[in-house]
Parts: C-alpha cells; structure tokens; sequence
C-alpha cells in the first residue's frame, strides 16, 4: 500500500525532470535567455566556453537546460550533450542575416542525430526588439523548418533583453512534453 501511495504522491506533486539542449551561433542570446527565464533578469554574459547549466522550473515541469557554447570551433561538441535531450531549443540572432546559412546547416546536421530522433525544436527567434530584424516567417523560411516532416518543431519571434515570446516558447515545449 505504502509504494502505491507513494507512486501517486510522486505523480500527483513531484515535477518531472526533462533535459532541454539551448542551441545557436555565438552571440545568438542563448545565455541571455537562459538567465531571463531563471531569474528574470538580463544578466551581463561573455562567451559560454563548454555549457552553463540550470534547472528552470515552469509549469510542473523542471527543465534542465544546457546552454552549449556556439563558436565554430565548439559547434562539433554539440552531439555530446544530446543523450536525454527531449527537446532542442535553437537560438536565432534575428539580425545575423549573414550567418543564417551557417545556423540552418547545423540545425539540419542536428535534427539528423539518432540520439535527436524524438526530440522536438523550439526555434527562438531572438533580438526581434532591434530594428531591422527578420521576422519569424523569413527566419522559418530561411532555415527551411517545413523540410523536417518526422519532428514537432515550432518557431517563436522573442526578446532575450524583454522576455517576450519567451514564455509562449515554454508553453509549446510543456505541450509537447507532457501531451497535453
């Protein structure tokens, strides 16, 4: 009796734990979205070398996210964080307009990892508070998202700096996590 109420207490009260990969370019605001949604805040960043990793918990939900550094030199890295990843979290600069090429290979390079196989991707499309910058539908357009057929994808304009969008990203991802 003791392991059938504890079962239930556990489904009832504990939060699930769910390992997020935060993916991009460097200086596409993958940390500064991290700290926004952990503190709510903008935090002064350098350059992630290796990962920062934090636990966020929303929704009954405890996310453990890995944020990956993006230099060129650390994107071949990448594929040792994905063991568990449930979803990918792809941080777009919506003004690197010169750089979106190089995002959507190893976006795509990605999305073909077995250990990425049922993972959904959220892609965020930062910076939309500076002026000039892409929209969500050019950066879809642009990364080709509607080629990824087997994989429950979805992209969100936001603002690292203000916290827009942010939050409506997370809401997609609890959806898609817990099927409800």
């Amino acid at each position: 009796m003791g392991i059938v109420f504890s079962n239930l207490w556990n489904k009832l009260f504990s939060k699930a734990q769910v390992k997020i990969s935060i993916v991009g370019l460097d200086n596409a605001g993958k940390t500064t979205i991290l700290y926004k949604l952990l503190l709510n805040q903008v935090v002064t960043t350098t350059p992630t070398i290796g990962s920062n990793v934090e636990t966020i918990e929303y929704k009954n939900i405890r996310f453990l996210m890995w944020d990956i550094a993006g230099q060129e030199t650390m994107r071949p890295t990448w594929k040792t964080y994905y063991v568990d990843t449930k979803a990918v979290i792809l941080v777009i600069d919506s003004t690197d307009n010169a750089r979106l090429n190089v995002a959507k290979e190893e976006m795509h390079r990605m999305m073909e990892s077995e250990q990425l196989k049922d993972a959904c991707l959220l892609v965020f499309a930062n910076k939309q508070d500076v002026k000039g910058a892409m929209t969500a539908s050019q950066i879809s357009e642009a990364l080709s998202l509607t080629s990824l057929k087997d994989r429950q994808w979805h992209i969100q304009a936001c603002s690292a700096l203000t916290g827009e969008g942010l939050h409506d990203g997370l809401d997609w991802l609890v959806l898609r996590i817990t099927g409800s």
